[in-house]
């Protein structure tokens, strides 16, 4: 029996892959939480095989939550779910070192086989989500620009972001300037809806 975890934070949905989830006889679904800080807190309890999370969550994003499974709870397999068919996502995810990335959308029956391959140890990735990556060019932000990205996203302001950073903050400045620059935006505003919709945030 495959011991599943999963994290939605929409209800109906939820009820609605567990039950989908559970009309199989080789899956059960052990744990339901709602909220990305839920996660391994919830995988450590229940010495779950495999951790279906959806990527967009309150708290803490999935990936995010994949990666501490990871580190924490080796053994639990990862399955991302997603309604956003962003090829820069697909490449965190497996930047992650998640199992498996399929679409929300996908058929039952690829779900539960999606569980059952990460659970043998193969990893799963939804062949539209794959060639759409192929396709894709990378990032052209280091990985502290899209830090600062991220936080600028947040909310908060070139103060905030460089007491956090430990920088000046006429050096975040210049880092939201050169994010600027890189994606050719309009302002910053522009720069995080780029990062957004290309799955780079």
């Amino acid at each position: 029996m495959i011991r599943i975890l999963l994290a939605e934070d929409m209800h109906m949905v939820r009820g609605a892959l567990v039950a989908l989830l559970n009309l199989e006889t080789d899956i059960e679904v052990v744990a339901e939480v709602a909220s990305g800080d839920a996660i391994l807190p919830a995988a450590q309890e229940h010495r779950v095989d495999v951790a279906v999370i959806d990527i967009d969550l309150p708290g803490k994003d999935g990936l995010t939550a994949a990666e501490e499974i990871h580190e924490h709870l080796p053994e639990c397999r990862t399955l991302i779910l997603t309604s956003l068919n962003r090829p820069g996502t697909l490449r965190r995810a497996l930047a992650a070192k998640v199992s498996g990335f399929i679409l929300k959308d996908a058929p039952a029956d690829r779900l539960a086989n999606a569980v059952r391959g990460v659970a043998e140890g193969r990893r799963v990735v939804d062949a539209e989500l794959a060639l759409s990556a192929w396709d894709t060019a990378d990032c052209p932000l280091t990985s502290r620009e899209i830090e600062v990205l991220r936080m600028a996203a947040a909310g908060a302001n070139p103060t905030e972001i460089a007491a956090r950073l430990y920088l000046s903050a006429g050096t975040v400045r210049n880092y939201l300037t050169t994010i600027v620059t890189k994606f050719q935006a309009r302002n910053r505003v522009d720069a995080i809806r780029i990062a957004k919709e290309s799955g780079w945030l």
